[in-house]
């Protein structure tokens, strides 16, 4: 009976989607709670609200790093859905586990931006980014294996997901290896990282056109 039952649980494609773009929305929102307008007793003129908007500055760098890596796996994430037939209850239950590293991305956005300077921070939050890239990683692994990708779905295609995740999470390993020297550098890098994943796409593609 639970073999039958296994058989046909979480099999929506479309449901998994509408959960994931809920969770990710929610992570992402929560993300900038932890930037506070500086207290109105404390300035008193231009130069003071200047200071503390630049006092701002440990905590705005990794909102924007998160808020960028939240979005790069978002939409490495729906790719995937989207090249699927359908889900099952072992690959649905992956890409739970998925959200999950999802869903405690602003802790550790606040534990990077409260302690910067700390190695232990920075690998904390490397560790959160690794483990949503290996996640997903298995997440493709698994749909390919199970054979619930979408047929039209051309070989080089599918390799180049996973090539993708894996240079990506290369990189950023790469980047956290940097804390040795500076945290600072390592947070550069991995912005660095991001930008490119984010916009260098879009200048290629344009550059071809």
């Amino acid at each position: 009976m639970t073999s039958m039952y296994n058989r046909i649980a979480g099999q929506s494609v479309e449901r998994l989607a509408a959960l994931s773009d809920g969770i990710f929305a929610v992570a992402m929102t929560l993300l900038v709670l932890d930037l506070r307008v500086p207290a109105m007793d404390s300035i008193h003129s231009e130069h003071d609200l200047w200071r503390a908007l630049v006092a701002l500055s440990p905590r705005l760098v990794p909102y924007v790093m998160s808020f960028l890596t939240l979005g790069i796996f978002w939409v490495g994430q729906q790719t995937q859905l989207n090249h699927l037939t359908r889900s099952d209850r072992s690959l649905s239950w992956i890409h739970i586990l998925f959200l999950f590293w999802v869903s405690i991305t602003p802790f550790t956005t606040t534990l990077l931006a409260e302690f910067i300077a700390y190695r232990l921070a920075l690998v904390v939050y490397w560790l959160n980014i690794a483990l949503l890239g290996w996640t997903l990683y298995l997440s493709w692994i698994c749909a390919t294996s199970l054979g619930l990708v979408k047929p039209d779905l051309q070989g080089e295609h599918a390799i180049a997901i996973k090539r993708r995740i894996v240079v990506a999470q290369s990189l950023y390993a790469l980047g956290a290896l940097l804390c040795v020297f500076n945290t600072y550098w390592s947070i550069g890098f991995i912005v660095a990282i991001q930008l490119f994943y984010a916009v260098a796409p879009r200048i290629v593609s344009r550059e071809r056109s």
